[in-house]
């Protein structure tokens, strides 16, 4: 039972990084309808941020809140910068001008922070803490605190202020929601900004695990995707629940029937679950009348 719940835990840590960065894949393509292909390399860019910026003697949490802010001012100039002039622009070829950032963030960061992988500490040392049999890290425990708080913090926003009222309006139907006076430019910046900077928090967490590379954050990258494939692209909250599910089953799989197949073995169940639910567990059916 230990050994299981151990390996609960572990999936827990897994699935905070991939729900951080598919809440904000979902959050860019609910409001503008685009998919940010590029969500994994910017963070990957911003890890290498913070690494610097630690190797220069900046205290670790000023680093991690100093790459936040850098990672949001890129999602605005992103948006602010490319994505708002290309409205003539079909949403796929949107999705096509993401994967022109992936490039651009692959080749920057090398020839801005040197070829060489680069070291990032945890955020919180310390031994492991023994919980009912379970042994947990520190720095495990503050990655699933702080995913979950901000993830229940940004769920309040969404549900209760007016911000999230003009985000959920905007991801409804956007030209509704500009008939309605709802400020969908603002909005638009707003998400990018956020969901940049949830890629970023994503990309230091996973830093301490590996090291700080140009490749760090391929794998999270993919399965984040995959969990807001897995939880439906037509809510906020479906993406994060697919995120646990992957990163708990991709544990216990690995543990109980093969560590070398868990992954395929872990597709080839999303797959089954999507022939039956194409549109994600939480998806709806879109249905047009006519």
């Amino acid at each position: 039972m230990d050994l299981f719940l151990q390996n609960i835990v572990g999936g827990l840590q897994s699935a905070s990084m991939y729900g951080l960065a598919a809440l904000g894949l979902v959050l860019i393509y609910k409001t503008t309808g685009v998919i940010n292909f590029a969500q994994g390399e910017l963070g990957m860019f911003n890890a290498f941020v913070a690494a610097w910026l630690y190797a220069n003697n900046v205290p670790l949490v000023i680093a991690v809140l100093l790459t936040l802010i850098i990672a949001g001012i890129v999602g605005f100039l992103i948006e602010w910068g490319v994505m708002r002039h290309a409205v003539k622009i079909d949403p796929l070829g949107k999705m096509i001008m993401t994967m022109g950032f992936v490039m651009i963030a692959q080749g920057l960061a090398p020839m801005f922070f040197g070829n060489n992988p680069l070291y990032f500490p945890k955020l919180l040392q310390g031994d492991p803490i023994n919980i009912g049999g379970v042994s947990i890290l520190p720095n495990t425990i503050l990655i699933i605190a702080i995913t979950l708080g901000i993830m229940a913090a940004l769920f309040y926003v969404l549900q209760k202020s007016k911000w999230g009222l003009a985000i959920r309006v905007t991801a409804e139907n956007i030209q509704t929601a500009k008939l309605m006076g709802v400020p969908t430019k603002y909005v638009s910046i707003a998400v990018w900004t956020l969901g940049t900077a949830l890629g970023a928090l994503a990309a230091t967490m996973v830093a301490p695990l590996t090291t700080v590379s140009v490749t760090m954050m391929a794998d999270i990258h993919l399965k984040s995707f995959i969990s807001a494939v897995l939880g439906g692209f037509a809510t906020f909250y479906g993406p994060v629940v697919g995120a646990f599910i992957i990163g708990i089953l991709n544990n216990l799989i690995g543990f109980y029937i093969s560590s070398k197949w868990a992954t395929a073995i872990l597709y080839v169940f999303i797959l089954i679950v999507l022939i039956f639910k194409p549109t994600g567990i939480f998806g709806k059916k879109h249905i047009k009348k006519v």
